[in-house]
């Protein structure tokens, strides 16, 4: 019987080697790119990245990815009961809810900048459940990303009508825009976004018809206000 002869998958070409890579997962990747120098110069490879998908704040602390040029999909999708205690107002935290919030309020702002140095390429952004990302950071990303077409925000509780203003000065590129379930964004922000920006696919749900977050003291103001008006 003729035995076939063998190869070495380094013997593949740059080209099959990035097919190969395209269907491992993040940490397969990266163990993959440990057993030899070219294999990791493709895993190195910004074209291997064109998406990046997170299901959780831990997984953006692996060293298993590459923020490049080339990045055109980002989503980040924290669905877990942990996510309420971000939601709970800073001034309403105890000590723990603050410690907790302390170990990954960074994780995602900081990846948001990388992507606003590294990638002006972006067309879709999704992020979920990622409630210490600030107007201030999207604002950012909107002027350093100027081909981002997609943009969806769910349950971000610190996005609020600044983020609504920013869309319509930076946002020429975008064509859908999702804000559901943030609970500081309202009606008028949302008028101001659809009478500005007409082409724009404007998905907001739950988010004007929720509760938003006061201060104690505008809170005292209201009640005050409140008040006087029934004694009239």
């Amino acid at each position: 019987m003729r035995l076939l002869p063998t190869m070495h998958i380094t013997q593949l070409n740059r080209e099959c080697l990035l097919h190969l890579f395209s269907f491992l997962d993040k940490d397969s990747r990266k163990n993959l790119a440990k057993t030899c120098s070219q294999l990791r110069e493709v895993f190195l490879d910004p074209l291997l990245w064109p998406l990046l998908h997170f299901n959780s704040l831990a997984e953006l602390k692996k060293d298993n990815f590459l923020v490049s040029p080339a990045l055109r999909c980002l989503s980040i999708r924290w669905h877990s009961s942990q996510v309420k205690v971000c939601n709970v107002e800073d001034w309403m935290k105890n000590a723990l809810q603050r410690g907790f919030c302390s170990t990954h309020e960074h994780l995602a702002r900081d990846l948001l900048v990388k992507v606003c140095h590294r990638c002006p390429n972006l067309l879709s952004l999704t992020l979920s459940g990622c409630g210490h990302v600030t107007d201030e950071c999207i604002a950012l990303l909107l002027q350093s990303c100027p081909n981002l077409q997609t943009l969806k925000l769910e349950n971000c509780v610190r996005i609020t009508n600044r983020t609504l203003a920013a869309v319509t000065i930076h946002g020429r590129s975008l064509r859908t825009l999702h804000v559901d379930f943030c609970r500081n964004v309202s009606q008028a922000g949302l008028r101001q976004v659809r009478d500005l920006c007409p082409w724009l696919v404007l998905k907001a749900e739950r988010s004007a018809d929720m509760i938003p977050d006061m201060l104690p003291e505008e809170k005292l103001t209201q009640e005050r206000a409140a008040r006087k008006l029934f004694q009239r």
